[in-house]
């Protein structure tokens, strides 16, 4: 289990280096005044999923994620047995 424990922790370092960077590669998202004026509706707010932007925010989901779900495998008990 010794084993099993360690690749986990290798895949989780990983994981976090990872959600730092895609995290930080993200636009803010600050709309400015165009939100009081209720200009959200544009070609750039309707396709935003296949932009770049909406991809890192999928791989950033994605990331969370299997973050959670390694830090609560890490922290169970049944690893040490």
């Amino acid at each position: 289990m010794d084993i099993l424990r360690i690749i986990l922790t290798i895949i989780f370092v990983i994981d976090c280096v990872a959600l730092t960077v895609v995290v930080l590669m993200q636009e803010g998202k600050n709309s400015g005044l165009g939100a009081l004026a209720g200009s959200s509706d544009t070609y750039w707010g309707q396709n935003k999923g296949r932009s770049l932007e909406g991809k890192l925010e999928k791989i950033t989901k994605i990331l969370v994620f299997l973050f959670f779900v390694l830090a609560l495998m890490l922290s169970m008990n049944f690893l040490n047995a």
